[in-house]
C-alpha cells in the first residue's frame, strides 16, 4: 500500500492545472454495457439492439447501444469533452471504403454486446470477446493506424463479466468448474488483458466493476431463480469476481511501471440506488421499463409484443439486462467525481487530468 501511494504522488504531481484534461482520445473494452454498435455492423451476430425502441431518449433512433440513450462511456467522453467514440466495426467500414482516410483520433470502441472475458462465452450468438477485441486494437497499432504515443496519453476503459456469470447458470449447460475456479479463470483472462494492453502503449487503465448481475429482470429466465429478491448465488460470484478485478487494479502501477489502473465500484453504487431508489429519482428499480412478462423479464424490448414504461428515467433498468440511460448518467457521476467508496484510488476526474511519466 505504500507503494502505491508513493507511485500515486509521482503521478499528481504531474497533475494538469488547467481547466481541460489530458485526454485525447479513450479506447473502449467490453460488452453490452460499453456496445455502441458494433454488433450491428457484424452481420453474423444475433446478440442485436438496432431497432426501436432502443435510443429512443437521446438518439432518437436505434444506435446499436443496449439503452435508451448513452451508456457510461458515452458519459465519460461528454464529461472529458471529446466526441464520443465510433464501433471499431464502423471505423473500419468507412476506412476500407474510402469515406474516411484514416481511424478516429478520439479512440475506438470495440465493445461486442453479449461477449466475455472466456472465449467461448456465446460464441455460438456471433459476438466478439475480449481477446479478439484486442486483436482488433493491436493489428491497428502494428499497421501504425492508431499511434503508441496517443495510447500513452489516452484511458482504456474496461467492463466484462457479466455475460460469463450469466452463462455459468445456464440450464442447458452443466458447468466443469466450480464456481470459485470459474471465477479465477476469468480473472485470468483479465491479467492477460491488462498485459497486453500495457505492451501496446497503455498508461491509464480504468476498470469497472460488475454490477449485481443477479438483480437483472432476465433472472427470471433461468429456473428456480427468485423474482421478489436478487438470485445470491449469482450475485456472489459477481462479487468474488469484483474482488479479484480490485487486486489485479492494485496491481498494476507496481507490475507495470509508468502505468495506473482506477476500480469503478459499480455493484456497490447500483445496490445503493436499490437500497433508495425515492433519493434517486426512481420509480422502479426491479422491473424492465421496456419488455415483458414477470419483471418485464422474458422478452427483450423490441421484440414483437413487448410493453413499454411511460418515463425510462424512473426505471434502473431500460430492459431485462441493462440499466437505463438516467442510471448510467448516474453510475458515472459517480466515477467521474465520487469518492474512495465509489471509485478508487482515485476518480476519473483525477485520473483525466493525470499526465503520464516517461516509460
Amino acid at each position: 500500500m505504500e507503494k502505491l501511494l508513493i507511485i500515486f504522488f509521482h503521478f499528481s504531481l504531474s497533475i494538469s492545472a488547467i481547466n481541460g484534461y489530458n485526454v485525447p482520445a479513450i479506447f473502449v473494452f467490453g460488452d453490452s454495457i460499453f456496445d455502441a454498435g458494433n454488433n450491428h455492423y457484424n452481420k453474423n451476430c444475433t446478440a442485436q439492439a438496432d431497432f426501436p425502441t432502443y435510443g429512443s431518449t437521446f438518439f432518437r433512433h436505434p444506435t446499436g447501444r443496449f439503452t435508451n440513450g448513452r451508456t457510461v462511456a458515452d458519459f465519460i467522453c461528454q464529461f472529458i469533452g471529446i466526441p464520443l467514440q465510433k464501433p471499431f466495426l464502423e471505423a473500419q467500414l468507412e476506412f476500407i471504403n474510402g469515406t474516411r482516410k484514416d481511424y478516429p483520433s478520439n479512440g475506438i470502441n470495440f465493445a461486442s454486446a453479449g461477449s466475455g472475458v472466456l472465449r467461448a462465452t456465446n460464441q455460438d450468438s456471433g459476438v466478439t470477446s475480449i481477446q479478439v477485441q484486442l486483436q482488433q486494437f493491436q493489428t491497428l497499432v502494428e499497421q501504425r493506424h492508431i499511434d503508441r504515443k496517443l495510447i500513452r496519453q489516452s484511458i482504456i476503459l474496461f467492463e466484462s463479466g457479466s455475460n460469463d456469470i450469466f452463462a455459468y447458470f445456464d440450464p442447458f449447460g452443466t458447468p466443469t468448474l466450480t464456481p470459485d475456479a470459474y471465477v479465477r479463470s476469468m480473472l485470468m483472462e483479465v491479467g492477460k488483458f491488462i498485459d497486453q494492453i500495457y505492451k501496446l502503449g497503455a498508461s491509464r487503465i480504468a476498470i469497472f466493476s460488475l454490477g449485481p448481475v443477479g438483480c437483472v429482470p432476465a433472472r427470471v429466465l433461468l429456473p428456480g431463480t427468485p423474482v421478489t429478491k436478487c438470485y445470491g448465488k449469482m450475485n456472489k460470484m459477481v462479487k468474488n469476481y469484483n474482488m479479484g478485478l480490485e487486486g489485479l487494479v492494485n496491481g498494476i502501477p507496481i507490475k507495470y511501471p509508468g502505468a495506473f489502473g482506477v476500480f469503478g465500484e459499480v455493484y456497490k453504487t447500483i445496490q445503493i440506488f436499490r437500497a433508495n431508489p425515492k433519493r434517486y429519482g426512481f420509480a422502479d428499480v426491479n422491473s424492465a421499463c421496456c419488455g415483458d412478462g414477470t419483471l418485464g423479464g422474458f422478452l427483450q424490448c423490441g421484440k414483437e409484443g413487448y410493453a413499454i414504461c411511460k418515463n425510462p428515467n424512473q426505471y434502473l433498468f431500460w430492459d431485462f439486462f441493462h440499466p437505463s440511460e438516467r442510471t448510467y448518467k448516474l453510475i458515472t457521476k459517480a466515477l467521474w467525481a465520487g469518492r474512495h467508496t465509489r471509485i478508487r484510488p482515485v476518480n476519473l476526474k483525477t485520473l483525466a487530468n493525470m499526465t503520464h511519466p516517461p516509460r
